[in-house]
């Protein structure tokens, strides 16, 4: 019998190896879809372990440990391995080596403890029926996300009993676990506006289209997506990070380039949503002599972890972890392409505390000081194996 005891002892006992695998995949980060050296370094691991790791959607590594019957039930464990396009700042060892990437979200820590619990479960499978699969997946952090091209060949067929994913969380003290059943996080679509006009001398406005101040009129006008025709039990957000108007003190130049981020939680009022935005963008723009390219690039759908999977997984957190290390989570207007999961089969995706402010490890994720308090690994890859065998239990 598998109890809470033996899966820690494991992770005691790897937790060195597993350490310095995270600091290989650190010092090493990939942008998205070029992850071919993370993917193959986690599949020699797997292999060099008794696995036999297979390639999916280019840069993804999955591999299936079957115990006995393994036709009864199948749990999916998720990680991502992909980094983001930030300088580092930290100045730990193992800080990366590729100029201008780093693993600022994470996936250093989700891919190695992913990796500790492959390991834990590989050895344990005589002791539990059914299968667990465990998948890397590529291309978290750029459209259309990795977990769509998953989909798309086939990860998911058979489909899964249940979908486990875990996410650091530095905000979160090391040892502690968060979780939150139902919606948890929003959707995301990229807005790409280009305002344009006529234009000239700064001095003399009355003889062009000023696609500046038209641009400025649009950005506060669209917020009433948001004030005015979003439901308040919905939340929704409307951000523009930036504005882009080529001209200088005295030129006003003939367009502006705007971007920005569209947020929400019901997919009929996301639709809904783009539609109002595009139809007030063309009638305002119009309307002031100028002409509008609006362009949304669809993002991932909501997050929407299964109640009573997700009820069940934190039950099971707080037999591993205790009943105070185990909190629950508020919504998140971040977004996740996790979510295609959970649009697909029953899902939990929850977060796994990594900062210690008396250690000052605290950094956001995004930032180029991030960096985790270590020990996280070890609650990391021991939960992620403990919570598998709990669901392949769990009737």
């Amino acid at each position: 019998m598998i109890t809470e005891n033996i899966i820690k002892q494991k992770s005691e006992e790897y937790f060195g190896e597993i350490k310095d695998i995270r600091h290989h995949i650190h010092a090493h980060p990939e942008l998205s879809f070029e992850e071919f050296k993370t993917s193959t370094f986690v599949a020699q691991k797997l292999a060099e372990w008794g696995m036999k790791p297979q390639t999916i959607g280019g840069t993804g590594i999955v591999a299936l440990i079957e115990g006995k019957n393994p036709s009864k039930k199948t749990i999916m464990l998720r990680a991502d391995l992909d980094a983001l396009p930030i300088h580092e700042k930290t100045d730990t060892e193992y800080k990366s080596l590729n100029e201008g990437v780093m693993h600022a979200c994470g996936h250093d820590v989700h891919s190695s403890c992913l990796l500790g619990a492959a390991k834990i479960l590989n050895e344990l499978k005589d002791e539990f029926e059914g299968t667990i699969k465990v998948v890397f997946q590529p291309g978290e952090e750029k459209l259309p996300g990795g977990a769509s091209i998953l989909i798309k060949d086939g990860i998911l067929k058979p489909k899964p009993n249940a979908i486990i994913g875990q996410h650091v969380m530095p905000e979160l003290e090391v040892g502690k676990a968060g979780f939150r059943p139902g919606l948890y996080m929003a959707s995301t679509d990229e807005i790409y506006i280009t305002v344009k006009g006529k234009g000239g001398h700064g001095a003399m406005p009355y003889q062009n289209i000023d696609p500046v101040l038209i641009s400025a009129h649009l950005i506060v006008a669209l917020q009433q997506v948001v004030s005015r025709w979003a439901k308040p039990s919905t939340p929704t957000v409307l951000s523009f990070g930036k504005v882009q108007a080529n001209g200088a003190t005295n030129v006003i130049p003939d367009e502006v380039k705007m971007e920005g981020t569209f947020r929400t939680f019901d997919e009929e009022w996301r639709a809904s949503a783009h539609e109002k935005m595009k139809t007030l963008a063309k009638g305002l723009v119009e309307s002031m002599g100028g002409k509008a390219d609006f362009n949304i690039m669809a993002g991932y759908p909501f997050l929407k972890n299964d109640e009573a999977l997700t009820k069940h997984i934190q039950a099971s957190a707080i037999k591993y972890l205790g009943a105070e290390n185990v909190v629950d989570l508020d919504l998140r207007t971040t977004a996740e392409d996790f979510a295609f999961y959970t649009h697909h089969a029953p899902s939990c995706f929850y977060r796994l505390g990594t900062g210690n402010n008396s250690k000052g490890i605290n950094a956001p994720v995004h930032s180029p000081f991030f960096n985790i308090d270590e020990n996280a690994l070890k609650t990391g890859m021991g939960l992620m194996a403990w919570l598998a065998v709990e669901e392949l239990i769990f009737a």
